[in-house]
């Protein structure tokens, strides 16, 4: 059974103005279709199948492991309009079906990653875009939608309030670190590379910190430690001064946004989403997390850091986006953190 929380946010991404109608009898082909933010997109297609009986949009999800895939989408098995296919975008792509949409969010994107396996973590964000923009170029796709990150701009200068789309800062390529933005910036000029000289309709998004249901708990990043402690009945331990600062975004939000990227963006045009009213230290998140359901009577306590080898952490002190582009296509963020991270919790209840 669908948990509630998650009907309530299909409910509300499907009721969002959008040319809904673009999507009817065609085909999304989404790589790595079980992670975070696309298995969000895939249950929203899929819903709204089942609201639009008409529309009969065909999801194909790519996944480099099946058996998790049909884990995480258990509660759409043995539908037709869903075909999990088991494949590394790394490598070459062959598809009998016609293609008619694509959206590449295939990536490591946990930190955890970055140290343990750099070059894994590379070749999806260069190898495995351009296998689907040769793809999206065979298929003469109507839209290609890149799964960019806000790590692309790097150190940008603290004095900077809200990150804009060409607010770059510094990035050392030699920093093992970098594998992932360093990729990611690549990623975004094979897009626009392949917009200008095949006129592949590509657009790019760059998602600031994103959270909501089917985050993974051991994700590695310090917001989903955080969630795991509250499920989990555990107090929250800070493992650095809490000091760095990060806009969060509420998945359904995210995933409105996407689509409106996807249906509405300018081609070869990088948007930003995020919400900068959920701007917060680290350190006030895990109070208003600890406060947030006083009844577990949990705490929040402070430990000495421990170096882990395989987990390097981001030097950006604050990461906060200026999102103006994506709300001239008539996006904008709908809810609150304390509502977000509220229903996040509640979702793994």
């Amino acid at each position: 059974m669908r948990h509630k929380i998650v009907e309530q946010d299909l409910r509300q991404i499907i009721a969002a103005d959008l040319p809904w109608q673009t999507l009817a009898g065609k085909t999304v082909l989404i790589s790595g279709a079980n992670g975070f933010l696309p298995a969000y997109i895939v249950e929203t297609l899929l819903y709204f199948n089942e609201q639009k009986r008409h529309s009969s949009i065909k999801v194909i999800g790519l996944v480099r492991n099946k058996n998790k895939a049909l884990k995480r989408l258990e509660f759409y098995q043995n539908r037709t309009d869903l075909e999990v296919i088991e494949q590394d975008v790394s490598s070459p792509i062959s598809l009998d079906l016609k293609i008619d949409f694509i959206i590449h969010a295939a990536s490591q994107a946990s930190p955890k990653y970055y140290g343990k396996d750099p070059a894994g973590t590379l070749l999806a964000n260069t190898l495995g875009t351009y296998n689907l923009l040769e793809l999206a170029k065979l298929h003469q796709v109507e839209s290609f939608l890149y799964f960019s990150s806000s790590e692309v701009y790097g150190k940008v200068d603290p004095s900077c309030e809200q990150i804009r789309e060409d607010n770059y800062g510094y990035l050392d390529p030699t920093l093992v670190r970098s594998c992932y933005a360093e990729s990611k910036r690549m990623g975004e000029n094979m897009c626009v590379s392949w917009f200008h000289q095949y006129n592949i309709p590509t657009k790019i998004v760059r998602p600031f910190h994103t959270y909501g249901p089917g985050l993974s708990l051991d994700d590695g990043r310090v917001y989903a430690d955080f969630v795991a402690d509250i499920v989990n009945n555990r107090d929250i331990i800070m493992k650095s001064d809490g000091s760095a600062r990060r806009a969060f975004c509420y998945l359904a939000d995210a995933v409105q946004g996407f689509l409106t990227i996807l249906l509405k963006g300018e081609n070869g045009q990088a948007y930003n989403l995020g919400n900068p009213q959920g701007e917060i230290s680290i350190l006030e998140l895990a109070v208003k997390l600890v406060d947030l359901l006083p009844e577990k009577g949990l705490k929040l306590l402070r430990q000495p850091i421990h170096d882990n080898p395989d987990y390097i952490p981001s030097q950006v002190s604050r990461n906060c986006p200026d999102i103006s582009k994506l709300l001239a296509l008539g996006w904008q963020p709908q809810t609150s953190i304390e509502e977000g991270f509220k229903r996040t919790i509640g979702s793994f209840l």
